[in-house]
């Protein structure tokens, strides 16, 4: 039998790896209020499931150590956002988002809560003769059933917040114009938009950067071909082939959901949320009305949407303001990408252009080999006249007899060697005039 000792420790061993596995699964998240300021919270993921009513998978886009592409996802009740360094989870209350020491996160989480807190100051300024007729919307996140420590702490700060938040965002309060008339966009679209605008503020920064590098160095390359310059240009290549991408998966996200509008419906978390709230209203009243025959209460049941499952089956809501407000960020996308496919297109431009250089060099370079190469066939046919000459056979000019023949042997070698080098020189003009004529040579 096992000694109790050893059980005690063993049991030990793993409640330390039930906590150190609970401790894993939570992590902190930074939480931007409709109204109020941002706060961090510790959560689990099942806990944040709760809260957003997102499966698991959803999640896993949010997730620093897995590569996502650009996604913007829209849910019953809340929209994954994870566009470049943005990663957020948006409700009709609040915004859920991965707590980072990253600068540029910190400045992110300042606009958007500033953008929020502007927008409810213009909305309680509006609204103040409508408080009357508004009516609180109930909290749209079930509590969670965990019975961990930080699950227990992040629900008990959701029942107290969310109800308080929703009730001063039951109506959405950031106006746009159009055609002379003010509507208001609900708080999930304000956080969407800054989500939106960081993500492509970003992305246009890097472009300006690089095309701030980019352009003088494609010059200096153009006028001096080195090994440095030639290094720096294969850098900016590699990192405009980076951005590119990320640019276009970003178009091509936004290009999708503007071309599918159940998919921008599924974002209207707020208006969703409402007339769940009207349809349970209305079946409330339906029930307690004893005028209303059964016939007349099926036939208006099925003609309201489906809110008891969260599907809202037939229900279409008005796309347009949304659809306004991606196209605007997709003109703006696309016109970094633009500038991006341009700065490309120099590159292309420029590498044509060294090739063509350097095609130029290499055929000065044979044309150089084929003169070196004619001059030394030349310069042989010099040598054999040479070696004849200096052959080991007896003949009278090598020894003359009188100083006549000294002076006749002496003038018959300077003929000999004068008339050899001007035979090679006549015989490598004739060889460069060839090739010029048929076309070898420039």
């Amino acid at each position: 039998m096992r000694p109790h000792g050893a059980g005690t420790g063993g049991g030990g061993v793993g409640r330390r790896k039930a906590g150190a596995a609970a401790a894993a699964a939570s992590r902190e998240w930074m939480v931007v209020p409709a109204s109020g300021p941002a706060r961090v919270e510790e959560a689990g993921k099942h806990a944040v499931m709760a809260r957003t009513g997102l499966p698991a998978r959803d999640l896993r886009v949010l997730d620093p150590l897995l590569s996502y592409p650009s996604t913007i996802l829209g849910r019953e009740r809340a929209i994954v956002v994870n566009l470049e360094r943005v990663k957020a989870l948006i409700t009709a209350a609040e915004v859920l988002l991965p707590n980072s020491k990253d600068p540029a996160f910190a400045r992110f989480v300042r606009d958007l809560q500033s953008r929020v807190l502007a927008s409810s100051s213009d909305q309680a300024a509006e609204l103040t003769d409508m408080e009357g007729e508004s009516s609180a919307v109930a909290s749209p996140f079930p509590v969670p059933s965990s019975s961990k420590g930080h699950e227990v702490e992040m629900t008990k700060k959701t029942t107290a917040v969310v109800p308080e938040m929703t009730s001063s965002t039951s109506m959405p309060n950031l106006a746009i114009a159009k055609d002379g008339n003010t509507k208001v966009l609900p708080f999930e679209f304000r956080a969407l938009e800054v989500c939106l605008e960081s993500a492509c503020r970003s992305l246009e920064e890097e472009t300006s950067t690089l095309e701030q590098e980019a352009y003088p160095a494609l010059d200096e390359l153009t006028s001096k071909i080195s090994t440095l310059n030639l290094e720096r240009v294969r850098q900016i290549k590699s990192r405009l082939v980076a951005i590119s991408g990320r640019v276009q998966k970003v178009r091509d996200e936004l290009e999708h959901l503007l071309d599918d509008e159940m998919d921008m419906a599924e974002m209207y978390l707020t208006e969703k949320l409402t007339q769940q709230e009207f349809s349970e209203a209305s079946s409330r009243v339906e029930v307690d009305d004893p005028s209303q025959t059964e016939e007349d209460r099926d036939e208006e049941y099925r003609s309201e949407p489906d809110g008891s499952n969260g599907s809202f089956i037939g229900y279409k809501p008005n796309i347009e303001e949304l659809e306004m407000l991606l196209e605007a960020y997709f003109v703006q996308i696309d016109g970094t990408l633009n500038k991006l496919s341009h700065l490309r297109e120099y590159v292309d431009d420029t590498e044509d252009y060294i090739n063509i250089m350097l095609d130029d060099k290499q055929n000065q370079l044979l044309q150089m080999g084929v003169m070196l190469s004619t001059a030394t066939v030349v310069i042989t046919a010099g040598v054999a006249v040479v070696g004849l000459f200096g052959m080991n056979i007896g003949i009278s000019l090598y020894n003359p007899a009188t100083e006549e023949e000294t002076r006749a042997a002496n003038r018959k070698f300077w003929e000999t060697t004068f008339g050899t080098v001007a035979g090679c020189m006549i015989l490598y003009i004739i060889a460069m005039g060839w090739g010029k004529r048929s076309g070898l040579l420039q």
